[in-house]
């Protein structure tokens, strides 16, 4: 594919991105390249609803394919919270650190054995037409009662990988990129656009 859009801002996120799908796109955009990129309410009951929402309308706005995706952290003991509502878990505007803070204050208590939780990630490519195809990855794991690393972004620090014995925020990029949540979104998403005709 010659252009994709991302419709994000997270540096965070568009690293991961843009390390996912190198040699398969030619150039990436992200809202950032783009004035006046329309800000899109994600208030759909599902990570499949507002990545739907936001890819269409970056595709509509820019007349370019578009890419965008929902995530967010399903916990167990918390019924499945915050699922969709993970990047706004403390409020409107708060950021990681307090969105990590309040994830804690609702497991207080909780043993070890019962954190268990898992990353869920719907990738939406929608083109200017308005066909779009979707693609999940999935991540378990367990939320630990403090943070560990210094890397990622959002829940990461707080998320035990068990197989590798560390969190998120401590493994290294290539490692996230491959077993993530939404690595393994992507992948698929890569896959789908390396059978497509060039466009």
């Amino acid at each position: 594919m010659k252009e994709l859009v991302v419709a994000s801002g997270n540096r965070g996120k568009l690293a991961e991105i843009a390390g996912i799908l190198q040699g398969c796109v030619a150039r990436l955009y992200s809202s950032a390249d783009f004035p006046r990129f329309p800000d899109v309410v994600e208030d759909g009951e599902t990570f499949e609803a507002n990545a739907r929402k936001k890819a269409l309308s970056a595709a509509i706005f820019t007349g370019m394919p578009a890419l965008a995706d929902d995530s967010g952290l399903v916990v167990d003991a918390l019924a499945g919270r915050p699922g969709v509502h993970s990047a706004r878990f403390a409020g409107e505007g708060c950021g990681d650190a307090a969105n990590n803070e309040k994830l804690l204050r609702c497991l207080d208590g909780v043993e070890l054995g019962r954190r268990t939780a898992a990353f869920h990630c719907v990738a939406a490519l929608c083109f200017p037409d308005g066909t779009c195809r979707t693609f999940h990855g999935e991540l378990k794991g367990v939320i630990l009662e403090s943070p560990q690393g210094e890397g990622g972004f959002g829940y990461d620090p707080l998320f035990l990988v068990p197989e590798f014995g560390k969190t998120l925020a401590e493994l290294d990029m290539e490692t996230k990129n491959r077993i993530s949540h939404r690595g393994r979104a992507l992948e698929g998403l890569k896959n789908h656009m390396s059978r497509m005709p060039e466009t």
